[in-house]
């Protein structure tokens, strides 16, 4: 007789989420998602008070969802904070940044900002995600908000790509050191998303217009198309999924 086949749910119900960067953009559509799908989150920042309203906003629509102020790229603070609330069943490494320049104009004060929260702070507090999982023997699902430059390249991107090609890196390695405590690691890769942050860049009509004709699916990417990937990743569906990336890109390429 053949087996019963059931499809998991697209459901993360009782499970503890920590989402960092959760303020604004990525990460507070991120936050809201997993609240969404049933999971408790917890949203850091240095923002309080982002994080504080968004929590709120959580809350009043019928999810479960606290704030934490932490710096991430505080290593300390992060073995602290993990000590105190973790261990996370998920976590979405957000918290990142850009400082778009040529190569020649790049500062050593831009090579420290951009390294130290795109790679160091996503390391550290995965390693002490990771950490508290192992030593709780739980299972979990670890996933970073890189980017389509951690596959390509492009102009005034050198620096940011090689934080997120490093990202990818460590997202593939660490999917060896951590399957065998189940814990599936896994990267989503957007492309130019439409938030607050990109809307004095995208003023630029033709810069606009440059974008969106690289795009397959011609138009640039919402909050909306990353939340779903983001509840994939963490639910059970995706429970053979590690080592891997989504390109949430809408097809972009690069000449």
């Amino acid at each position: 007789m053949a087996p019963t086949l059931s499809t998991p749910s697209l459901r993360v119900d009782g499970l503890s989420a920590l989402v960092t960067g959760a303020g604004r953009g990525i990460g507070l559509a991120a936050a809201h998602a997993l609240a969404q799908a049933g999971a408790r989150v917890t949203l850091v920042a240095r923002s309080a008070a982002e994080i504080d309203a968004a929590a709120a906003d959580i809350v009043a629509a019928g999810g479960q969802a606290r704030a934490r102020t932490l710096d991430v790229t505080d290593s300390a603070a992060v073995t602290g904070f993990m000590a105190e609330h973790g261990p996370f069943d998920i976590l979405v490494n957000n918290a990142g940044t850009n400082r778009p320049a040529l190569i020649t104009d790049m500062t050593d004060a831009d090579y420290d900002a951009v390294m130290d929260l795109n790679v160091k702070a996503t390391m550290f507090v995965t390693r002490e995600a990771a950490r508290s999982l192992v030593k709780a023997g739980r299972p979990g699902s670890i996933i970073t908000i890189s980017s389509q430059m951690g596959h390509v390249g492009g102009p005034k991107r050198a620096l940011y790509c090689a934080t997120k090609h490093a990202v990818e890196g460590m997202t593939k390695a660490l999917a060896w050191e951590l399957g065998p405590n189940g814990i599936r690691v896994n990267t989503i890769c957007p492309t130019f998303i439409e938030t607050a942050m990109t809307e004095k860049m995208f003023a630029d009509s033709a810069f606009r217009t440059y974008v969106e004709s690289r795009i397959a699916l011609g138009r640039l990417g919402r909050l909306e198309d990353i939340m779903g990937a983001v509840v994939f990743l963490a639910s059970e569906d995706a429970g053979f999924i590690t080592g891997s990336t989504i390109s949430a890109n809408g097809g972009q390429f690069f000449v």
